[in-house]
């Protein structure tokens, strides 16, 4: 197997960065729109502008947290040992920086629209909710999903709520949910209560977590700190999300977009300690460009690749936070070969630097909208990739020397027991790779790679989503989206 994670940094570089993003809050600062947030960092010691609620952090001060942080991920039995949040998934224990065969899969994402089984590009539904979970369900490369799509029918207001008590009925791949405001928590946490049966067991393995995002350059909105501050106070594990869109809220070339999302996410490392100083936390940046002919954010183009990679280093290497980045992307809006070209780049170079896991996948148009053809494409790709990176074994068995004896000069080894034992465990077999000779390619039966999963998407769209949990959880959780539902609209 492959052994070393690939690199586009080496450590000086990183640290280099690393210094700059402490220069950045040393005399930039960042705004941080709550007031409870000042009152926090004031006293942990951060220079606090009441008026413009900027914040300067000192380089000592922030290296403390880092420093932190770092020894709070080497106790080997720290709990929660991980959480499904998010793209991916994200570790709270010390590791050695590796290649990592076991990574994981997530589908989700939030995705407003659906570009659907019959070619048509229209809104999320509630039926769509419950369908796609239930073909992530059926696909067995998938680890984790959070929504796919969430329903643009439900009042935004509670949707939130209303989205976690789908998931928490229709699988039990869970993954990351989205949090709109602080009033959102307390339902969720109650909602994964229900399903785990206690809240220590949802400590111990959280599911339904929200989380904050910070708004590149240097912003924490109101909203996003009062989620953030909510859950480091109620024991829950954290990492703020930033985007920096270089060329647009971030330095077009990829060293300074890097130091800003990590002066961004240690900013917040900084105000999570400031809260609670046993709080479980790490560190996160999603870098990418701002594509200069129209603005929109990259999510897969080749010069984004390298940056996934400084990415991937930089958090599990440099910070010790190892942790799932963004795969298994498209900028396209349609199933093609572009498609194909940047699902497979995005999933295999995040995957050789050392991520634990990828997400999220099922989409088109920049994670904008969901593609039930594409998921099913999406899970095979990620097959392929479990598959290349299955290890070589090496022993007696495997060296067949006994076999070759048999076989000798011009032998055949199509009806050797050996080859009956272990074909299957070596090679790669799929439902929609194809590997025939050009005479059989054009015939009535063979469909293609997009046919194929198209008719597999149907499949498993056409069945009727079953809840996963029992008939006493389900109306606990009907309860407390009602609740919501009552608390937030009326």
């Amino acid at each position: 197997m492959i052994c070393e994670p690939i690199k586009v940094l080496n450590l000086d570089e990183m640290e280099k960065i690393h210094q700059a993003a402490l220069v950045i809050l040393d005399e930039v600062g960042m705004r941080v729109d709550s007031v409870t947030a000042l009152d926090y960092l004031k006293k942990m010691g951060a220079e606090v502008d009441r008026e413009t609620m900027q914040v300067k952090f000192t380089k000592q001060l922030v290296q403390s947290c880092v420093e932190k942080m770092k020894k709070d991920y080497d106790n080997p039995q720290r709990l929660p040992e991980r959480i499904a949040v998010r793209y991916a998934h994200i570790r709270f224990r010390k590791e050695r920086h590796r290649i990592h065969p076991d990574f994981t899969a997530s589908a989700g994402g939030f995705c407003t629209s659906i570009y659907d089984l019959d070619g048509n590009r229209r809104r999320a539904n509630l039926d769509d909710v419950r369908r796609s979970i239930h073909m992530v369900n059926n696909l067995t490369a998938i680890d984790y999903t959070g929504l796919p799509v969430s329903d643009q029918e439900t009042p935004y207001e509670i949707r939130p709520v209303a989205m976690a008590g789908e998931l928490a009925r229709y699988t039990t791949k869970f993954g990351g949910v989205e949090t709109f405001k602080k009033r959102d928590i307390p339902y969720l946490i109650d909602i994964g209560t229900v399903v785990k049966g206690s809240q220590e067991a949802l400590k111990r393995e959280p599911i339904l977590v929200g989380y904050a995002e910070a708004r590149s350059p240097l912003c924490l909105d109101r909203d996003m700190v009062e989620i953030f501050i909510e859950y480091i106070k109620r024991g829950f594990p954290q990492t703020l999300d930033t985007m920096p869109n270089g060329g647009a809220t971030a330095p077009v070339t990829a060293a300074g977009n890097l130091a800003v999302g990590v002066a961004e996410t240690l900013g917040a490392l900084v105000l999570a300690y400031a809260v609670d100083e046993t709080a479980i936390v790490g560190v996160d940046i999603i870098p990418s460009y701002a594509d200069m002919s129209n603005g929109i954010f990259r999510y897969a183009s080749a010069d984004r690749v390298p940056l996934l990679v400084a990415r991937v280093q930089l958090i599990s290497e440099y910070y010790g936070c190892p942790s799932g980045v963004h795969g298994g992307k498209t900028d396209s809006c349609f199933v093609n070969i572009q498609t194909g070209i940047e699902k497979a780049m995005t999933t295999v170079f995040p995957v050789l630097a050392g991520a634990v896991g990828i997400g999220t996948v099922g989409h088109l148009e920049n994670a904008v909208t969901f593609s039930p053809q594409q998921l099913v494409i999406d899970n095979e790709v990620i097959r392929y990739m479990q598959r290349t990176l299955h290890p070589l074994e090496v022993n007696e068995d495997t060296l067949a020397s006994d076999t070759i004896r048999r076989a000798g000069i011009g032998g055949n080894y199509l009806s050797e027991e050996h080859t009956l034992k272990h074909f299957r465990g070596e090679q790669f077999f799929s439902d929609l790779f194809e590997t025939m000779p050009w005479s059989s390619a054009h015939a009535p039966e063979i469909k293609g790679m997009d046919s194929r999963a198209q008719e597999i998407a149907r499949l498993f769209w056409e069945e009727k989503p079953e809840p996963v949990i029992d008939t006493d959880q389900i109306k606990a959780i009907e309860r407390i989206v009602f609740r919501a539902r009552n608390d937030f609209l009326g």
